[in-house]
């Protein structure tokens, strides 16, 4: 039995925004569990994650079904904290689970079919322990099968009961449109669309923001610190216990270069002038944007969430800060 009890004030801790044009409000920070949560993590560390991200009013939890490593270990570790920590606070939480990625070996594990998508959410919710979601996405676009297959198979879920929202994550803003209009058309609306979005990573200021807002859709960014590029970890380098120097990650120790790291600490100069950390600033940066519901950071321990939180403090930024900002960036 857990001895775990919210904080009785969370909720004031928080900010919630509107998703789009629907009844659902996101926190204005959510937790990801794409990394530190599978079977090569310490569990207890993920608990405190999941305790403290819950005691600020974090009410998302946004998985995958590859996420781990192994794949898969994500949702099963959360499925045991859930059932430990937060079962009786499961109407208190929004869900969320995707498939689109390689998860098991032939024809059927990837991509978009319907066969595929319906075993991937069947084999998350037995993960979790879960009798449905509470948002589903397609986790990227698949050139091979028509948009239509994929589109009728997340009002399937909907309508069997396994999700209450559906989304998309990775689609460029054309395809974006019309798997939007597929959806309302099947009368399962599009509740949310998941893109990569940093200071680094700008691509859904080129009409997918334009998009997601005429359509009533809702935002939430992840890599919102470009896995961590945008935090004080790399103010002087690569250190040893960071995401580029691990083995298993998808920051590469290529990516931290000389070039990056000087835009780093010029940001992080005009962080601490805001009386901000770098993840504060990068994050509040993304927020001043209505058409952003959420970001989606991810968390290697309960002080770097602890600090992320802070970014909801101060998100309006001047017209010069602006400025110099964008000076960085190019």
């Amino acid at each position: 039995m857990t001895t775990y009890q919210p904080a009785p004030d969370r909720y004031e801790r928080m900010e919630y925004r509107r998703c789009g044009k629907s009844g659902i409000q996101l926190p204005a920070i959510s937790l990801g569990l794409w990394h530190n949560f599978g079977h090569v993590d310490v569990l207890e560390n993920s608990r405190a994650i999941l305790r403290l991200a819950f005691d600020n009013g974090i009410t998302h939890f946004d998985l995958a079904n590859n996420y781990g490593p192994p794949p898969g270990s994500a949702e099963e570790n959360f499925g045991k904290i859930l059932k430990e920590d937060f079962a009786g606070y499961r109407d208190e939480l929004i869900i969320s689970s995707k498939a689109g990625y390689t998860m098991w070996a032939g024809p059927y594990g990837d991509w978009g079919s319907k066969k595929y998508l319906v075993a991937s959410l069947d084999q998350s919710l037995k993960r979790m322990g879960l009798d449905y979601v509470d948002i589903f996405y397609h986790h990227r676009p698949d050139p091979n099968t028509p948009l239509e297959e994929t589109m009728r198979t997340l009002d399937l879920m909907v309508r069997q009961g396994k999700a209450l929202y559906v989304g998309i994550s990775n689609y460029p803003a054309d395809e974006a449109r019309k798997a939007i209009t597929l959806l309302r058309e099947m009368g399962t609306p599009c509740l949310i669309h998941q893109p990569k979005y940093s200071m680094f990573v700008r691509w859904v200021e080129e009409g997918l923001l334009q998009v997601l807002e005429q359509e009533g859709v809702g935002c939430i960014p992840f890599s919102p610190l470009a896995q961590g590029l945008l935090t004080n970890k790399y103010l002087k380098g690569i250190p040893a216990d960071s995401r580029a120097a691990k083995a298993h990650g998808f920051l590469k120790e290529e990516d931290v270069t000389p070039q990056r790291v000087d835009q780093i600490q010029r940001l992080n100069a005009i962080a601490v002038e805001r009386g901000q950390s770098l993840a504060q600033m990068s994050l509040a940066w993304l927020l001043k944007d209505q058409r952003v519901t959420s970001v989606l950071i991810g968390a290697s321990s309960p002080a770097q969430l602890a600090d992320s939180l802070q970014s909801i403090k101060s998100k309006a930024f001047t017209p010069d800060e602006l400025a110099r900002i964008e000076q960085i960036l190019q």
